[in-house]
């Protein structure tokens, strides 16, 4: 679990860091406009979306060990060298390549916890591995804070120096994944032969698991075509994308804008950035609660609607104060939205995992899971456009519509399970589905 928290950490920094750079004069330096670098957002997602099952593909038939940690590697030389960068044209194809590179990362890590862990211990790892994700973004302000500052040292803006220097972390921490991540539960041992648990240990960690779901046993090293074409022909997923992109998409918006949106309220641009860091923190405590509840009451899906219902109290609140004066108030409403953007989205996750008959097409789910969480940026780039600026009115209307829809979404998800479970239907292994 900490191998897979850090590569996440430093997935976030490398994709979320591009909005602590706004601040820093960033897109006057690279010469391009606000919504040729909302363009450039939608590639990155796009990136990401196009490899996403491919991606899941190439890891059940690798593993993790190798397949993850190269993957860390490859994003962190973009996301290093993306400090050159100069003009619309390298923009835009430094985000579609960091796209490409951090395409599979996400599922691949979702899918191998589901191999480490039970069906009720889940819904709790997952949010742990966002964590990840979301210490990340706690983190991101309070490091720009910090990096920015060194505007003009070696002749490099503060933006630059923002982009090497994580970069570097990103490519040491792609070292650290491929030395030292153990290769399964039935062979925990590392690239670097180092053993983790003892053979009876392994044993005990492999049998507790394949006892809780049989599935996870099967010897197969690739998916097969009936398992992906029953994947992506299973309506039930159907909520779940759409409450995801719809759900997802100002939480996207908000990490590129956040900074921005607090020096609009009147705050220092670098003060800003440490500002929004605030909200990131509380969500890491909101994230782990909800899957520890969740686990706890064996019950996924109130929590994804009460989450989501939170969340749309919250911007609900944003677009009521977009006039108001007032821009402690109006922190407080944005800070409120980064609390309740994604804490829902783990047990989301886990509750789609639970609903699955067999290990090949949980592997696919979660890649449709993470697939609809980037189409969910291509959405969130385009809603703040240049000409509204700066109260971004039609902006927040729409997140209002969003976040409506996504709630409805999760509504009929739940709906959905409990008249399939009332009418006697169940998986392939005769169990009731997941509520």
């Amino acid at each position: 679990m900490p191998l897979l928290i850090m590569g996440f950490f430093v997935l976030q920094l490398d994709r979320g860091n591009i909005g602590n750079a706004l601040t820093d004069f960033f897109l006057q330096d690279v010469g391009i406009t606000q919504n040729q670098f909302n363009v450039g957002q939608q590639l990155l997602s796009l990136g990401i979306v196009l490899l996403e099952i491919p991606s899941n593909l190439i890891l059940y038939r690798t593993g993790p060990t190798v397949w993850i940690g190269c993957q860390i590697l490859a994003w962190g030389l973009v996301a290093t060298f993306q400090a050159f960068q100069k003009g619309l044209a390298s923009f835009l194809i430094t985000r579609l390549l960091l796209g490409f590179c951090e395409s599979g990362f996400i599922p691949a890590g979702l899918f191998t916890i589901t191999r480490w862990y039970k069906r009720d211990e889940t819904s709790k790892r997952f949010s742990w591995f966002f964590i990840g994700n979301m210490s990340a973004g706690a983190c991101s302000g309070l490091i720009a804070y910090g990096i920015l500052h060194m505007r003009g040292v070696c002749g490099l803006a503060g933006w630059q120096w923002l982009f090497l220097l994580e970069g570097i972390l990103t490519i040491l921490a792609g070292l650290i994944f491929l030395t030292l991540f153990p290769s399964s539960p039935s062979s925990p041992i590392s690239l670097l032969h180092r053993r983790y648990f003892t053979p009876r240990e392994s044993l005990i960690l492999h049998r507790r698991v394949i006892l809780d779901d049989p599935t996870k046993g099967e010897p197969r090293r690739h998916v097969s075509l009936s398992e992906l074409k029953h994947t992506l022909s299973n309506w039930r997923l159907l909520p779940h994308i759409l409450l995801t992109i719809c759900g997802l998409a100002p939480s996207a918006l908000f990490m590129a804008y956040a900074p921005s949106l607090v020096v609009s309220f009147g705050f220092d641009r670098l003060r800003a950035n440490a500002m929004t860091s605030i909200g990131a923190w509380i969500l890491l405590v909101t994230n782990i609660a909800w899957g520890m509840i969740s686990d706890r009451i064996g019950k996924r899906g109130p929590m994804v609607t009460l989450g989501l219902l939170l969340f749309w109290g919250a911007t609900l609140g944003n677009r009521l104060l977009i006039e108001s004066k007032n821009p402690n108030l109006r922190f407080a409403f944005i800070t409120l939205g980064i609390v309740f953007s994604s804490n829902w989205h783990p047990v989301n996750g886990s509750w789609m995992a639970l609903n699955t008959d067999t290990s090949g097409e949980r592997s696919i789910t979660m890649a449709v899971l993470i697939m609809s969480a980037n189409t969910s940026g291509i959405v969130g780039s385009q809603i703040f456009q240049q000409e509204d600026r700066p109260l971004y009115r039609t902006g927040w209307t729409i997140i209002i519509a969003l976040a409506t829809f996504a709630l409805i979404m999760s509504v009929v998800a739940n709906v959905q399970y409990r008249v399939l479970n009332r009418r006697g239907k169940t998986k392939q292994d005769g169990a009731k589905f997941s509520l």
